[in-house]
């Protein structure tokens, strides 16, 4: 198969851009777009690189979001073909960030080309946030982006974000929202003393172990119409010296919750540290919010992609809030309207990660159908 998605696909591919590095894709994204009218400004925060295009001044302004770096390759003798070579093989585009998510990309710089030069005179403004700073910290990107963009009071009415969000075939799940991400670092403190002379020591672990057991027991919330219950893990549990003989003096545990809109932040902090000062523990406890949840109702962005979907593949989509966290968080608190949806993501973040080469055309004809049915 020939195609313009397919050769940008490869030519994104091909330039190894792990976080933070860019290498000049956001400069090949915007001199493919210039001759259709898209203003490129290019912001770069520390060593992160954003590319903001847009086209139009009206309203309303509709968005592709999206990131250029990739994480690492991993064991480069364990791909069946060079990471960064972007290698047709029994109908699959292999890569790093064949899936995740460079084919997006591509699949939106080809769709908006296309829309364009159908209709010159659209209404209102299509607009692209590239960031190359989703995988890694998230400091420097598209929530610096963000605000700039609210610092200049430029509105914007809907956000796709091109993250594969398709599991079984292209398609089939579009994410209309996603869990808050809420760490915490507990320090539980006893007293270090030998086994044998336990009286005269205190065991971080024992003394946790109730307080813990309710933890995992309790049920936060029940979450609603479109998120799972709110859910408690612990990812990490250290104590002691290495010694058999030896009663640790501290326990550290560390632990994560993926909350839905039934809770805040606030409310599950306030609420954990009701059960450990019950349990008359004496701790320690850090806090770091990676994410606040957050939720686009069904209205004009949603139905518009699930009909592209319908209308393109015959599939009628399912909306969820499923997975992880992504750069949605931060665009979501400047526009009220933004939805995830990309290829299938079986393969992303895993050695031979890969693309169906069929699901590319699609893909872009279903961006493309989205801005026509928002925009025409």
């Amino acid at each position: 198969m020939t195609s313009e998605v397919l050769a940008l696909s490869k030519t994104l591919i091909e330039r190894a851009s792990v976080t933070p590095e860019d290498q000049d894709c956001q400069a090949l994204i915007s001199e493919h777009l210039a001759p259709f009218g898209f203003i490129a400004e290019h912001l770069r925060f520390e060593d992160v690189d954003n590319l903001w295009l847009r086209r139009g001044t009206a309203s309303p302004v509709f968005v592709f979001a999206g990131h250029t770096d990739v994480v690492p390759a991993g064991p480069l003798e364990k791909w069946g073909s060079n990471p960064f070579s972007a290698t047709e093989k029994d109908g699959c585009l292999y890569g790093r960030g064949a899936a995740d998510m460079k084919s997006s990309i591509a699949a939106f710089m080809v769709a908006a080309k296309e829309f364009v030069q159908a209709h010159p005179d659209h209404r209102g403004s299509i607009a692209m946030l590239i960031t190359s700073d989703e995988e890694g910290p998230s400091v420097n990107g598209t929530v610096k982006v963000c605000e700039v963009l609210k610092a200049r009071n430029e509105t914007l009415d809907y956000c796709l974000v091109g993250e594969p969000t398709s599991t079984s075939q292209l398609g089939d799940i579009v994410k209309n929202g996603r869990r808050g991400s809420l760490n915490g670092l507990l320090s539980i403190k006893g007293k270090q003393g030998h086994v044998a002379y336990p009286h005269l020591a205190r065991n971080p672990i024992h003394l946790c172990a109730a307080a813990i057991h309710e933890l995992a027991n309790t049920e936060w919330d029940q979450g609603n119409e479109y998120f799972p219950p709110t859910t408690f893990q612990i990812s990490n549990f250290h104590a002691g010296t290495g010694a058999g003989n030896v009663v640790p003096g501290e326990a550290q545990i560390m632990f994560n919750f993926r909350f839905s809109t039934a809770s805040t932040a606030d409310s599950l902090k306030e609420r954990v540290n009701t059960i450990l000062t019950k349990h008359g523990l004496e701790y320690g406890l850090n806090w770091t919010l990676n994410g606040e949840p957050f939720l686009t109702p069904r209205a004009e962005l949603s139905t518009a992609i699930a009909k592209g979907i319908l209308d393109e593949t015959g599939i009628r989509t399912e909306l969820s809030t499923t997975g992880g966290t992504s750069d949605g968080r931060f665009i979501a608190k400047i526009c009220p309207q933004v939805i995830e949806f990309g290829p299938v993501n079986a393969s992303i973040h895993q050695i031979n990660e890969h693309i169906e080469i069929s699901s590319l055309e699609p893909l872009k004809n279903i961006y493309r159908r989205t801005l026509e049915n928002l925009l025409l």
